[in-house]
């Protein structure tokens, strides 16, 4: 185990499930540019600027929390007129809990921004992330602004999604070429996560690009639906950031048919990509999870229905009892019958099944006396761990990301205001 260097909070441990950052290519109509603008950390970036295409479309998805930040009140206000020119993010201070100053500080962030790249305030995307309750200096993120600018270049990813963090331990990228109707396009993106993670927008950044040309409708029908089975899968600690949000980005520059309905079939391809591409940035959050040292993997089925089984697994995901059993690689697969009872959804203590590690240890109701303990306590030295319950009642299946909990959770939360 080491420490982080350079651009990175130095007071975390790299995660042990960390994923080196990927070679990103150019994405055609973006730019990008980020910063040390020292807003709360010293010697690190975290002031990013991302400039669009004129003919950029956009779609979003933000936190349910009921008490979201200034950003996610503009990102709202404005993502109806489907248009995007530019994004800026800060991290370190999340503009939450701030009253009329966080409106304040987004309002005349976004003017700037949309004076320096020539566009309306309402093509301009804000997002925060780091400590509530900080007012944010936004007069000091104004100045910079002209420096962005000059240094907006297409192939700044990797300096992006290091700015862009707050406890990871890890930068997050990812991409894939796909295409529409025989039209090469590539779908691309970065991410920030670690805690504060929960189905309802699992504190987490998520920033998508595409140069595919699709109108901001389809766009949204296509996040909608692909966010289900990603960042809405994926849980740390039950704790839904008051901060999250995904943005896709459509360029426009590829030569792709002009598409309107987001179930066309051309789109086949380009909606599996899309994800795919979110999977494998949520999963990214999930093994950046804050002390994580072991992904778990939960698959529910023969539920009543999907939304049945969604819930049966986020109660074993979230339930503290089973995240530090496996932690101490203890196949206690009675924390699981547990978690099932207290989902509060139909479930059948007669019926029910349990696997760890493709292993049936309990069926119908009742522990199976001869499966093979040996391989079962073999799976829980490794780093994913797979759970998996049958409640044989239906057929609603569902699938969510969870990981281990740890001291380092109580560590890195208990000082966080302090780093």
């Amino acid at each position: 185990m080491h420490f982080l260097k350079g651009n990175f909070m130095s007071s975390y441990l790299i995660s042990p499930l960390a994923v080196p950052f990927p070679k990103l290519p150019p994405v055609s109509g973006v730019k990008l540019a980020s910063i040390e603008a020292g807003l709360r950390y010293s010697g690190r970036l975290d002031l990013t600027l991302m400039e669009f295409t004129e003919s950029t479309t956009v779609a979003g998805v933000f936190t349910k929390n009921k008490c979201p930040g200034a950003p996610i009140d503009w990102c709202r206000k404005i993502l109806p007129h489907g248009k995007a020119k530019g994004l800026l993010v800060n991290a370190g201070i999340a503009n939450v809990f701030t009253g009329q100053a966080g409106f304040n500080a987004v309002t005349y962030s976004a003017e700037a921004v949309a004076k320096t790249l020539n566009c309306p305030p309402e093509e301009i995307y804000i997002a925060s992330t780091g400590v509530i309750g900080e007012q944010l200096p936004y007069q000091k993120i104004i100045n910079h602004i002209p420096d962005l600018y000059k240094q907006l270049d297409p192939n700044q990813w990797e300096k992006t999604a290091q700015a862009i963090l707050t406890t990871d331990t890890f930068a997050k990228g990812f991409s894939l070429e796909t295409d529409i109707d025989n039209v090469t396009v590539i779908i691309q993106g970065i991410a920030k996560g670690s805690g504060m993670i929960a189905p309802d927008m699992a504190t987490m950044l998520c920033f998508v690009t595409t140069d595919a040309k699709l109108p901001a409708s389809v766009l949204q029908n296509l996040l909608n639906e692909k966010v289900k089975t990603t960042f809405n899968s994926i849980t740390v600690d039950s704790d839904t950031s008051t901060s999250d949000t995904l943005l896709l980005f459509a360029t426009g520059q590829a030569s792709n048919p002009e598409i309107s309905d987001f179930n066309d079939p051309r789109l086949y391809n380009f909606a599996n990509a899309l994800e795919n591409v979110l999977k494998e940035l949520a999963l990214m959050v999930i093994k950046d999870g804050e002390g994580v040292t072991k992904l778990i993997k939960i698959e529910i089925k023969g539920a009543i229905s999907n939304e049945s089984a969604f819930k049966i697994g986020q109660s074993i995901g979230n339930s503290p009892l089973v995240k530090t059993a496996v932690t101490g690689e203890d196949a206690n697969w009675g924390r699981v019958v547990m978690a099932v009872g207290k989902a509060g959804e139909p479930a059948d203590r007669d019926r029910l099944s349990v696997a760890i590690g493709d292993i049936w240890v309990a069926k119908q109701g009742g522990v199976l006396i001869n499966y093979d303990k040996k391989k079962v306590k073999q799976h829980m030295k490794e780093q994913t761990i797979k759970i998996k319950v049958d409640l044989n009642l239906g057929s609603g299946h569902a699938k969510i990301w969870s990981c281990n909990l740890t001291h380092g959770y109580i560590k890195i939360n208990g000082s966080y205001l302090r780093s």
